[in-house]
């Protein structure tokens, strides 16, 4: 049996008690939840004028036998759409009303002797002439366009009246995919320019895993189709195949991705 312990002297009470005291369990500030309602109501509004539209969205509609479109949004220069080609389809040849771009997303396209593959790009130009379009006879094509006649009629019929006319107009501009001509951006994060004008660009950007870039503003409407892999835009998780705008006005928070991403962007300048 131990003996008992020796009484505490003086000197050791006042020890303990400075022990005690930095030992005491720290205060903590009540904390409000108010900022961080502030933040989810701030995310909410900033995406409520924002538009997503998700590949799973089936809001396919007939164009002509074997072409259907998926409108994604009608801007103030032609639709921006998602055409779905059966194998061996032609579209007939048409003058552009506006700058047309367009992107093969799967299959192939031929236009005219030019052969376009997933990721390749053509931009045509207000009044240039496209001759007929015929998909790949054996996987038909997806083809993302931005800039189209289709959903405007009156434009629609001008455009086929003036694929009648000849002349081939403003040149077209083509970048293939597999040619290369990356720039380096950030860490991790590279731009291929694809076309540019009136203070808006269109380009490629390309994220590795881990790569992200700082929130930023959008003094005119920023257009993105997701071609590849899937980032985050703020809290907004945007995957491949889908589609989104911010309108002139809004912001992105943090663009950010885990898995890597390639997708299509139209609109401001960098550094505007």
């Amino acid at each position: 049996m131990k003996p008992p312990a020796p009484p505490l002297t003086p000197s050791d009470e006042a020890l303990s008690r400075l022990l005690c005291e930095d030992l005491a369990p720290a205060s903590r500030a009540p904390q409000s939840p108010a900022g961080l309602l502030d933040r989810v109501r701030a995310s909410a509004a900033a995406r409520a004028a924002m538009t997503t539209v998700r590949a799973r969205q089936d809001t396919w509609r007939k164009v002509m036998a074997g072409v259907r479109k998926k409108v994604l949004w009608d801007g103030p220069q032609g639709a921006s759409v998602l055409l779905e080609f059966q194998p061996g389809v032609k579209l007939p040849g048409h003058r552009h009303a506006w700058l047309e771009e367009g992107i093969c997303l799967s299959g192939g396209l031929l236009a005219g002797d030019l052969e376009l593959g997933p990721g390749d790009y053509q931009a045509s130009p207000p009044g240039s002439r496209h001759a007929a379009i015929t998909s790949c006879p054996r996987r038909g094509a997806l083809a993302y366009l931005r800039g189209t006649s289709l959903g405007h009629p009156g434009h629609q019929i001008g455009e086929l009246l003036g694929g009648l006319l000849p002349g081939q107009g403003a040149p077209q501009r083509t970048v293939l995919l597999r040619d290369g001509g990356w720039q380096s951006v950030a860490p991790g994060v590279e731009l291929l320019p694809l076309w540019s004008g009136g203070g808006v660009e269109s380009r490629f950007v390309r994220l590795s895993p881990g790569a992200s870039l700082p929130g930023h503003d959008h003094p005119v409407d920023e257009e993105c189709m997701m071609l590849q892999g899937e980032l985050y835009f703020g809290d907004l998780l945007v995957q491949a195949g889908d589609f989104h705008l911010a309108p002139a006005g809004t912001c992105h928070g943090d663009v950010c991705s885990e898995s890597g991403a390639l997708l299509f962007v139209r609109g401001g300048a960098l550094g505007s």
